[in-house]
């Protein structure tokens, strides 16, 4: 099963082609990503007018690379995946029109993707990883512990109540001067600085819930700053060491957390996995390793290009959805918010259902090139290597 992915939810623009085997193992043929970095770095953030404008202007070559790159022509796909949210509304547009209008002139199934169900599932494409999971789910936008018990099925266990971690980082890095983007120059001067320095709290420590909280935190690392204003180089340093490390403490103890709330109530997890932007900081994954050491869980982090925004995922949750005999129709809106319990599942009593994304049962995909036998129903189990090309403006 080959699918074309097209990633526009925010400010990358990507489209890869991942290739789904007869035995369930997955290669990514291409993976292109065009950052906009450069575009929203003298605003300190991304403007979603010029991220959508730059997604016009770039996303037609794009895709052109990513299909060039794998070797296959838009008549070999088995279907067309966009994200269709949720994210920046004029990007989500660009996407999910694009492939519209490919699904519609090569007539290949549609399949509108949720941005967080293509993190979920993420883990899946690189290591093969068995349902149920928990997913520690950790980007700018999002900050969630969710069950993954199947395509389409997922139980969130703890959510934040204000900033999502990603965001946490990029407000610490707007205060301290450090530019855009913010997650990655905070972990570059943590590296240099003391994080005993400064005391910070650690948000919902101990609470019974698996909730998060940031906002406090943050609020407590300005007092710090302002106290010693005008800043060093060294004291940049070393609040950002105080910040990161008080924000790793607070993870793995939420974590903790979350793990025994999935025990209690779906069993053991075959694995806890992390996935979104801010599970490339090599602190967090540090921690999150010694962590499922403690807790006797295996631990599934995908590599930092799969774990920020990339197509290849999208793709991915693409084939994993069409394998499942599920696609969408051509009216398919997109939506700037679309939380994960409001995805459709595989089952036809949940297609049409309010609420839920308005997924359609579709005929398993044509054996174009004999590539796929399998069963609309039957799982990927395994995968194979894969990489990822990045192009950076």
């Amino acid at each position: 099963m080959l699918v074309l992915g097209i990633e526009t939810t925010c400010d990358e623009t990507a489209a890869a082609v991942v290739e789904r085997h007869d035995d369930g193992r997955a290669t990514i043929l291409s993976n292109v990503v065009l950052s906009q970095i450069a575009e929203h770095a003298a605003f300190g953030g991304v403007v979603p007018e010029i991220a959508a404008r730059a997604h016009v202007e770039a996303l037609d070559l794009i895709i052109a690379t990513a299909m060039a790159e794998a070797g296959r022509d838009f008549g070999a796909l088995d279907g067309v995946a966009a994200a269709a949210g949720p994210g920046l509304i004029g990007g989500v547009i660009v996407g999910l029109i694009t492939a519209k209008a490919i699904a519609l002139v090569h007539e290949k199934p549609l399949i509108a993707v949720n941005h967080l169900e293509a993190h979920a599932l993420t883990a899946r494409l690189t290591d093969g990883t068995p349902f149920p999971y928990c997913l520690f789910l950790a980007s700018g936008g999002h900050t969630q512990i969710v069950a993954v018990r199947g395509v389409g099925d997922y139980v969130r266990l703890g959510t934040t109540r204000d900033d999502a971690i990603g965001e946490a980082f990029d407000k610490t890095a707007k205060l301290l001067g450090l530019g855009y983007p913010g997650g990655q120059r905070v972990e570059q001067e943590a590296a240099r600085g003391n994080p005993s320095r400064f005391i910070l709290p650690r948000p919902m420590l101990g609470r019974q819930d698996a909730d998060f909280s940031f906002s406090g935190l943050k609020t407590a690392l300005r007092l710090e700053a302002e106290k010693i204003a005008p800043l060093t180089d060294q004291d940049v340093a070393d609040l950002c060491a105080s910040f990161q490390l008080a924000v790793v403490e607070t993870v793995v103890d939420r974590l903790r957390r979350g793990l025994k709330v999935f025990r209690q109530r779906f069993g053991a997890p075959a694995a806890l996995v992390a996935a979104g932007g801010v599970a490339a900081n090599q602190a967090i994954r540090d921690a999150l390793l010694n962590l499922a050491s403690q807790d006797q869980v295996a631990l599934v982090v995908p590599p930092p290009s799969l774990c920020t925004d990339n197509a290849a995922m999208i793709a991915w949750a693409g084939a994993e959805r069409l394998g499942h005999g599920l696609c969408d129709a051509l009216d398919t809106s997109p939506r700037a918010r679309w939380p994960l319990d409001q995805v459709g599942k595989p089952l036809p009593t949940d297609a049409g259902t309010a609420g839920v994304s308005p997924a359609i049962a579709c005929p398993p995909a044509g054996r174009a090139g004999g590539r796929d036998a399998r069963g609309p129903g039957e799982p990927a189990d395994s995968v194979s290597p894969n990489t990822a090309r990045s192009v950076v403006a």
